[in-house]
């Protein structure tokens, strides 16, 4: 199984230095570089920034906004990303979907550790389900997430299930899901592409900072029940030390009696999905992805 040529280009033309080799204020400034350097993604009817949960996010509303709506968590690592390193991704969603789209501004390790981003997460979602914002269907809310980011939607969606007001539908894109890093593709990818077993270690040694690798906020994976959860999409990469956890977690789903599937993309690496610019692979996603939305959420 070999990569599709355009994510090899995009991965040859990235810097050789490993995120685990910097400290975390290099490293964020090098993650903000690669994510500036890409196209911005289509206009909106309205961006505007608000605070919702505790938590900063841009609101973006598409031109074809039908009331429904989506909360995405970025990714890297927990350490790593910020609104602004996803907006594109999260433009495309909206777009695609005719879903607001809410990217939040959570709190970073190691600054902030566990489980200040998987609390942060808990109450943006719960605020959006209650009422926070008049312009949306409540009934028809999307909790999203890509890497670290798909670790706290899935995570916000198992602490509120049995809550009055409950998520419509759980987008995953390559979710780090199970901090005991023991799947076979994590030893088939360790070395990467793109994303290496060593670097996911130094991500969850600054945000799990010794917390229980088995404490199912912090590992999905690891949760006692997945029976009430959502419609379930998972999105895995075949080159990703993440394949794995995210697939199972989509099998284990469905053993417990929910909507839930994967589909993984050959020739894709981990963060193929914020390429759309630039790769095929990358474009295929985000057109399954904002198309299931638009499905799931009605």
């Amino acid at each position: 199984m070999t990569l599709h040529p355009q994510i090899e280009a995009i991965i040859s033309s990235m810097p050789i230095r490993s995120f685990a080799e910097m400290d975390v204020g290099e490293a964020r400034q090098a993650h903000a570089a690669g994510a500036a350097a890409r196209p911005k993604g289509p206009d909106m009817a309205d961006v505007s920034e608000v605070v919702i949960g505790g938590c900063e996010m841009t609101r973006l509303s598409p031109k074809n906004a039908d009331g429904s709506a989506v909360v995405f968590f970025h990714g890297g690592g927990w350490v790593l990303g910020s609104r602004a390193t996803h907006d594109g991704p999260c433009r495309h969603l909206a777009a695609g979907s005719a879903a607001t789209v809410f990217n939040v501004e959570y709190r970073l390790a190691p600054e902030h550790p566990f489980p200040a981003a998987h609390d942060d997460a808990v109450d943006v979602t719960r605020a959006l389900l209650s009422g926070a914002d008049e312009s949306i269907d409540y009934s028809r809310v999307a909790v999203a997430g890509d890497s670290a980011g798909g670790n706290l939607a899935a995570a916000a969606a198992l602490a509120l299930r049995d809550e009055p007001a409950t998520p419509a539908a759980l987008l995953l894109i390559y979710p780090a899901l199970d901090a005991t890093m023991s799947t076979p593709s994590y030893l088939e990818f360790a070395d990467g592409p793109f994303l290496t077993a060593r670097e996911m270690a130094w991500f969850y040694d600054a945000y799990a900072q010794g917390t229980d690798p088995l404490d199912p906020r912090l590992s999905p994976a690891w949760a006692a029940q997945l029976d009430g959860l959502p419609s379930t999409l998972v999105i895995t990469a075949s080159h990703d030390v993440l394949r794995d956890e995210g697939e199972e977690f989509a099998r284990a789903m469905a053993a417990a009696g929910c909507d839930a599937s994967a589909s993984r993309h050959v020739g894709a690496t981990h963060g193929f999905f914020g390429w759309s610019h630039a790769a095929a692979p990358s474009r295929t996603a985000m057109t399954l992805a904002a198309g299931w939305l638009s499905e799931t959420l009605g």
